[in-house]
């Protein structure tokens, strides 16, 4: 249910950050294009959000099972076959996800140890945006890992989280 919550505010984020580049590019485009007057560090703030879009919702994603997959082959498996498939992919998944989320946040922290900016003015702090990839690395883990004890301990563990659940709409 935290894992829940945290990945819901995180989604929030996402299409709030989404919005703010739409209309960010927009402010940028009117006022080289109408103004003859562009916006310094347009380019690297925007790219700079990119991860916080990504990695905010990857985990929501990965909860729905949103991402795009090759399941041909697993598929066609015999079902006891395939429920210990399913195990090994989301345990090698979540620690390769793990290694990933302690190697990120070591990068992020060290760029903001040497208070990382970017090249060009307004020098933006690149921080931010590297640490919310072990963020949502870490995130990913935890749910790929919560994904495994579903199908190990089913019981235990709550359904995953599915489309019919949500009536956004009602």
């Amino acid at each position: 249910m935290v894992q829940r919550a945290i990945e819901n505010v995180l989604v929030g984020v996402s299409t709030l950050i989404i919005l703010f580049v739409l209309f960010f590019v927009l402010a940028e485009v009117v006022a080289r294009y109408v103004f003859n007057a562009p916006l310094p560090g347009h380019l690297e703030g925007a790219e700079l959000l990119l991860p916080m879009i990504v990695f905010g919702a990857v985990s929501y994603t990965q909860a729905r099972n949103g991402h795009v997959g090759m399941t041909l082959v697993i598929d066609a498996l015999p079902p006891r076959i395939r429920y210990h498939t399913d195990i090994v992919i989301l345990v090698l998944s979540m620690l390769t996800c793990a290694v990933l989320a302690y190697f990120g946040t070591k990068y992020a922290y060290q760029s903001w140890d040497y208070d990382d900016v970017t090249m060009s003015p307004p020098f933006w702090p690149v921080w931010p945006s590297a640490a919310v990839v072990p963020l949502g690395y870490l995130l990913l883990a935890l749910r790929m890992c919560l994904q495994a004890l579903q199908i190990v301990m089913p019981e235990r563990f709550p359904e995953p989280i599915s489309d019919d659940d949500l009536h956004v709409f009602d």
